[in-house]
């Protein structure tokens, strides 16, 4: 005859919290790829290949980060984006 022994372990998790936000850039049916790519470069200090990326995985996913970083940083940027009419948000 075998004994079955149960054992109970205690895992502590510990979360990685960290102070980062993220600019996402949605995609619309209105602005061209050139205004989306001027955009970033000028507001987010993308190179313009970098810039380009964004704008093509904006089109065919529907949305990326284009800035992480800390929200009093990115605010402004966030919404310069939003007045050049794209649609971005802060997460």
């Amino acid at each position: 005859m075998s004994t079955l022994t149960e054992t109970l372990e205690e895992v502590l998790v510990q979360e990685a919290v960290g102070v980062n936000n993220e600019i996402v850039l949605y995609n619309d049916d209105v602005n061209t790829f050139d205004h989306v790519i001027e955009m970033l470069v000028k507001i987010c200090n993308h190179t313009w290949e970098q810039a380009e990326q964004c704008a093509i995985l904006v089109h065919y996913k529907g949305q990326c980060t284009v800035k992480t970083g800390e929200l009093p940083k990115l605010k402004p940027q966030c919404i310069s984006l939003q007045d050049a009419g794209l649609s971005a948000v802060i997460i």
